[in-house]
């Protein structure tokens, strides 16, 4: 009951806060396994995305978030379960498929799953390379891709900021991407299916595509 009573809050107060511009919520399916990819340029967009979306939308959260201590740790733990964000641990390779494992797990039961394939928050706001963990999931869940862009986050809640602040954003959802389980070759066509997708939110963003990946992140 907790996460339906934060969400009926969080949607009213992120559209007078953010006053977000959405664009192709028709693009989104309205049932089945579905996995939102968007790009990262603030916190805040695993936050966002969700309160806009026509449909519930699980992103995965690390797991210290939602055992902070005191009255802000409730506030930010009421909050993640409002927007259906779920617990990971985060670390090495084992933890990673863990994630995987756990996000395949919501595209079974027939849910929406949001993914940053940057892996990272841009800090130049360039586009970067795409990990291959969002293909993976749809080659072997079989669900359409909806490539997402987030706009101006990065103006509300920079990088090093502790909160938000008002301002305007704008998401954009594009047409569903969808892949061919490949009969042989799967590292190459997971890559080929995660250029794709970048493509496909770099199109949507405008942003400037950068040669490689986040620093940030562990090549895929």
């Amino acid at each position: 009951m907790l996460p339906q009573v934060a969400r009926a809050m969080l949607v009213p107060l992120s559209r007078l806060a953010f006053r977000p511009t959405v664009e192709g919520r028709e693009h989104v399916p309205g049932h089945g396994p579905v996995i939102l990819a968007a790009n990262h340029l603030s916190v805040i967009d695993s936050f966002l995305i969700p309160l806009v979306s026509p449909r519930p939308v699980a992103f995965l959260a690390k797991e210290e978030y939602f055992t902070r201590p005191g009255l802000r740790g409730r506030l930010l733990r009421t909050t993640l379960l409002g927007v259906g964000a779920i617990s990971v641990p985060r670390g090495a390779h084992r933890a990673a498929q863990a994630a995987l494992e756990t996000a395949l797990a919501v595209l079974r039961d027939g849910r929406a799953f949001g993914i940053h394939p940057e892996g990272s928050r841009s800090r130049d706001g360039r586009l970067y390379r795409g990990r291959t963990g969002v293909a993976w999931l749809a080659l072997a869940s079989g669900a359409p891709v909806v490539p997402v862009a987030v706009l101006g986050t990065e103006r509300i809640q920079p990088v090093g900021a502790r909160l938000p602040r008002p301002g305007r954003v704008t998401v954009r959802f594009g047409a569903p991407l969808r892949f061919a389980a490949p009969a042989a070759g799967a590292g190459r066509a997971r890559r080929d299916a995660t250029d794709a997708i970048m493509a496909a939110i770099g199109d949507l963003s405008g942003q400037q595509r950068a040669p490689g990946y986040n620093e940030l992140s562990a090549p895929g």
